[in-house]
């Protein structure tokens, strides 16, 4: 499996804050990338990709608000961000129903990951093997 910051929720934060991503964020991301070019970089590389799903829906507005407000600054400086951020504390410690359904629903819409399942194509790996005994 590949996991990428999903395209939507991270073109948000990139509009909202240039100090969330590269180079202004010291080991920030680079690129965004649509699930169709993670497909076409799977399959470049001899993978063949399967499923695919989103997750972490809850921490996009997260982030949203974070943007918003001053990606460098302390979470306690800022209620929203101090509030979300417990919530978000809150879901991963207790795992209540309400969160989980709301991350359920969201996720295929806003979700922060994306996450593109593959397997080595039997086709690219005996060709592969073949090119390498031919050599």
């Amino acid at each position: 499996a590949v996991t990428v910051p999903a395209w939507l929720p991270e073109r948000i934060c990139w509009a909202l804050s240039s100090d969330y991503y590269a180079p202004a964020a010291e080991g920030g991301h680079v690129r965004i990338y649509t699930e169709k070019e993670v497909r076409e970089k799977l399959k470049g590389a001899g993978l063949e990709p399967a499923g695919s799903h989103h997750a972490h829906a809850l921490h996009s507005p997260y982030w949203w608000i974070r943007c918003a407000v001053g990606v460098n600054n302390e979470i306690e400086d800022n209620f929203s961000v101090r509030t979300y951020h417990k919530l978000l504390e809150w879901d991963i410690v207790r795992r209540p129903w309400l969160t989980r359904t709301a991350e359920k629903l969201l996720n295929p819409v806003i979700g922060k990951s994306l996450i593109v399942y593959a397997h080595k194509s039997p086709l690219r790996s005996t060709r592969a093997r073949e090119d390498v005994r031919a050599a």
